[in-house]
C-alpha cells in the first residue's frame, strides 16, 4: 500500500512539473493579457496608448491594460486578427492549451460581431462616431473573413481549432461575402469596385474621419479582389465582381508614376515607368480623385490639401498593379477563363 500511494504521489509530481513546464512564447503571454472580456483585443488602451507588444508589462502599463473597457475591442488596424493569427501559431507550436482557449474566445467575439447582413463593424459593441459602419477600411473585415476561410478550409494552423467552429465558420463567410457582393458599387447599373465603410442600415457608402469621404477607395477593393481571387469554384456573381473591379482599376491606372512621400520631402506623384498608381479615393460618380482635408472639405488636387494632410496620409499608391500584372491573369488560368 506504501508503495502504491509513493508510486501516486511521483506521477503526480511529475505531470505537475511538466505542466509547470509547459513551453510558452513571451508575446503570446502578453495576448492573453490584453485580451478583454469580450474576446477582443484593443488597438489602444483606456489612456488611448498604442498597443505594443515589444513593450515590457511593467506594474503600470498592467494597470493600464486591466483598466481598458470591452468598449475598445476592434478589428481597426489588425486587433484582434493579429492576435488570433498569432495565437493559433503559438497554440501548434506549444500545445500550451491556453492560447487555443484565447484563439476561441476570440473566434466568438467575431462571430458575434457580424451583422445580419453579412458585414462588420471596425468596434463591436462601441457604437459611437463612424464605428459601427461595416468596415472595409484598411482590410478590417477582410482579415477577419481570411481568419474565417482558414477554420473553414482548416488552413494555415487553424486545423487545432475545434471542428464545432467550421459551419460556424462557413455560414459568416457566405454571410461576408453576400455583403461584399452587394455592396460593389455601381455606375448607372455597371460594377466598379468599393468604399471603404458603409452605412449599416442602408449599406449606402458612409464617411469616417474628416478627411476619408465616402467614396471609391482602391485600397480596400485591391484586398477585397485579393479575397475573392482566393474562394475555391467561385460562383458567377463572385466572378463577374471580381472582372468588373479589375476593369475598373485598369481603365483608372496612371501609368508610369509612383507616390513619393519621403520625410523631408512635399509628398508628389513622380515619374517611374515600372510603376502604375491610383488615388486613394475616387467620386463615387465621376470616378476622379478626390482628397479630404481635416476641416471636412473636399479637394480635387492634392496640392490643394492642408501641408499636415498632403504628407499624412498615403493619397496615392500601387494597390492594383500586381493584381493586373500577375494576380489576375493566373486567376483567369486556374479558372478557365482568358
Amino acid at each position: 500500500m506504501r508503495i502504491k500511494t509513493l508510486f501516486t504521489i511521483i506521477c503526480c509530481s511529475l505531470i505537475a512539473s511538466c505542466y509547470a513546464q509547459q513551453p510558452t512564447d513571451s508575446t503570446a503571454e502578453k495576448m492573453l493579457v490584453y485580451q478583454l472580456g469580450n474576446g477582443g483585443w484593443p488597438k489602444q488602451l483606456e489612456d488611448k496608448s498604442v498597443v505594443n507588444y515589444g513593450a515590457t508589462l511593467t506594474p503600470e502599463l498592467l494597470a493600464k491594460v486591466k483598466a481598458t473597457k470591452d468598449l475598445h475591442a476592434t478589428f481597426d488596424n489588425k486587433a484582434t486578427s493579429r492576435e488570433i493569427n498569432y495565437l493559433v501559431t503559438a497554440y501548434k507550436k506549444t500545445q500550451n492549451k491556453n492560447y487555443l482557449k484565447a484563439v476561441e474566445k476570440g473566434l466568438d467575439f467575431i462571430l458575434a460581431a457580424q451583422y445580419p447582413n453579412g458585414g462588420w463593424p471596425q468596434y463591436y459593441p462601441d457604437k459611437s462616431l463612424y464605428r459601427a459602419e461595416i468596415t472595409y477600411n484598411d482590410d478590417a473585415m477582410i482579415n477577419v473573413l481570411n481568419i474565417l476561410q482558414n477554420i473553414a478550409t482548416k488552413k494555415n494552423d487553424f486545423e487545432v481549432v475545434n471542428p464545432d467552429y467550421i459551419p460556424k465558420a462557413e455560414k459568416a463567410v457566405a454571410k461576408g461575402i453576400d455583403c461584399i457582393l452587394k455592396t460593389q458599387v455601381k455606375q448607372k447599373g455597371i460594377l466598379t469596385i468599393w468604399a471603404a465603410q458603409y452605412d449599416k442600415d442602408s449599406m449606402l457608402p458612409a464617411k469616417a474621419r474628416a478627411f476619408e469621404p465616402a467614396s471609391l477607395s482602391t485600397s480596400e477593393s485591391a484586398g477585397i479582389v485579393r479575397f475573392l481571387m482566393g474562394i475555391k469554384e467561385p460562383s458567377p456573381e463572385v466572378k463577374n465582381a471580381i472582372t468588373a473591379a479589375v476593369k475598373w482599376f485598369d481603365t483608372y491606372k496612371i501609368a508610369g508614376y509612383r507616390f513619393d512621400r519621403e520625410k523631408g520631402k512635399v509628398a508628389a506623384l513622380v515619374a517611374d515607368n515600372t510603376s502604375m498608381a491610383w488615388a486613394r479615393f475616387y467620386d463615387i460618380e465621376k470616378n476622379t480623385p478626390i482628397f479630404g482635408d481635416r476641416d471636412n472639405t473636399i479637394k480635387t488636387k492634392l496640392e490643394e490639401l492642408s501641408p499636415e494632410r498632403r504628407s499624412g496620409y498615403a493619397w496615392y499608391g500601387n494597390w492594383g498593379q500586381k493584381i493586373i500584372e500577375k494576380e489576375y491573369p493566373k486567376w483567369l488560368a486556374s479558372n478557365g477563363q482568358k
